[in-house]
């Protein structure tokens, strides 16, 4: 499984949603995509592409890591590891066997907010994939033998990319003091302490709790059409019933007003090149208020995405502070999330200093308009990567499924450009003022522990 990191990538993809725009109106060319609900509350989604004979069909199921039991972290996470380990009717390994014998691939994903699964295969095998994945929704067999050892899988996934990865510990204590109240503070796959706790009876709990089709998206994106769908969707999935302990929306705690900047400074012997990562809590597509959200985006592209932004003009062009600079927008969240700002320094260059010329870049833009070129140039590009990115039909059902999954609908992926283009100079100057205050945020430092060396010397 590539689990969380997917997530993250799919997270990232989906707030570029697609279509197509010239500079004086906007142009979808993919087709649009049909949807229909199943009698048991089971959203169909079908996203033609005629030009090659294969399909690629997702089951999202909406629940994540945020929506797991305090002391129980990591078990949306270890349930999608879990869930290929067979059935009744398909012996663990048939699924993925045929899958391969078929010049298919598969894999799966946990993030926040939602589990994913997916095949990308050629279109007469759609049938057989839908009686996999129908199967596997409510027919999992676990047996101790197969649950514990998975369970060390897992922790060797943690140690590989985690415990062993001072960049995403890094990010791991950034997420948890960035959020107080709210669990997207817990990571993705877990606290090793709960992870190693995590059991066949906690995994079975979870599964027949949200694994259902009312609670479960199906996207079917190629060479297929509503009419060859549909009937097969009835077939497999329509005939299983609805879990109606689901409730219509997912109620978590939400975090208070932020009231306080936070730092967070990691030490590790294996750090070769220092960091300084900044986090604001701020507005998701789904919680912001009208035009917020595509705003966030033009002011992250605005800030940190090439060689003209306004953070690598201020630390690597205009003073030699840093080596690179970033900064993104992870607008498809169900609650708040997060805006964050990265940058590398240059060996022996203070972190005061780099805060000082972040702060002198948000401080700017929260004080001036955007200039009208500017503002131009980054609307074009965020589009213009929508566009590229559609030759992809793996890459739009995920944009569908991340967004739908968040609370999100197919229209809202579909207007995405017409709102990008909408963005104002002034909205981009609010959004700046309004979230990008630094009590809002969480500043981390990563930096080389010399503390074993120093102690050989002496």
């Amino acid at each position: 499984m590539f689990s969380h990191r997917f997530a993250c990538l799919a997270a990232a993809l989906a707030m570029a949603l697609f279509g197509a725009t010239a500079r004086a109106q906007t142009t979808v060319t993919s087709e649009r995509p049909a949807s229909f609900t199943l009698g048991n509350g089971m959203q169909v989604i079908v996203i033609p592409d005629h030009r090659t004979p294969v399909v690629t069909q997702m089951v999202w199921y909406k629940v994540g890591s945020a929506d797991e039991t305090p002391g129980k972290s990591g078990l949306a996470h270890f349930l999608e590891h879990l869930m290929f380990k067979g059935t009744n009717a398909h012996p663990a390994g048939e699924f993925s066997k045929t899958v391969l014998r078929i010049g298919g691939n598969e894999n799966a994903f946990t993030s926040t907010d939602y589990t994913g699964y997916f095949q990308r295969v050629p279109r007469e095998q759609l049938p057989k994939m839908m009686e996999f994945e129908a199967d596997r929704m409510t027919g999992l067999v676990l047996k101790d033998e197969n649950v514990l050892p998975e369970r060390d899988v897992v922790l060797e996934e943690f140690n590989a990319r985690v415990a062993n990865n001072p960049e995403a510990r890094l990010n791991e204590q950034i997420m948890a003091a960035l959020y107080l109240n709210h669990p997207y503070g817990r990571p993705v796959i877990g606290w090793r302490q709960e992870i190693e706790k995590l059991d066949r009876e906690d995994a079975l709990a979870f599964y027949r709790r949200f694994y259902a089709p009312n609670n479960a998206t199906l996207l079917v994106a190629g060479d297929v059409d509503l009419n060859e769908v549909r009937p097969l969707a009835e077939r497999t999935f329509g005939q299983i019933a609805p879990q109606p302990a689901i409730p219509p929306r997912r109620m978590r705690p939400q975090e208070p007003v932020p009231a306080a900047s936070r730092t967070v400074t990691l030490a590790d012997p294996r750090v070769e090149q220092t960091g300084l990562r900044r986090y604001y809590l701020v507005p998701s597509a789904t919680t912001a208020a009208s035009g917020e959200s595509p705003a966030l985006d033009v002011l992250a592209q605005l800030m940190g995405n090439g060689s003209n932004s306004y953070l690598y003009r201020a630390l690597v062009l205009d003073r030699p502070l840093a080596v690179t600079t970033a900064a993104s927008y992870q607008g498809t969240a169900v609650d708040d999330t997060q805006f964050t700002i990265s940058v590398s320094p240059k060996p022996d260059v203070e972190f005061a200093a780099v805060e000082q010329a972040i702060d002198g870049v948000i401080a700017e833009l929260a004080q001036n308009r955007v200039p009208a070129g500017d503002l131009e140039r980054v609307k074009t590009q965020l589009i213009a990567e929508a566009i590229y990115a559609q030759d992809n039909q793996a890459t739009l059902a995920r944009w569908y499924g991340a967004a739908i999954t968040t609370g999100l609908s197919i229209d809202d992926v579909r207007s995405w450009p017409d709102r990008i283009r909408a963005v104002t100079a002034e909205q981009v100057r609010a959004a700046a003022q309004k979230w990008l205050d630094k009590r809002r945020s969480v500043t981390g430092y990563l930096i080389k522990d010399t503390t074993k060396r120093e102690e050989k010397r002496s």
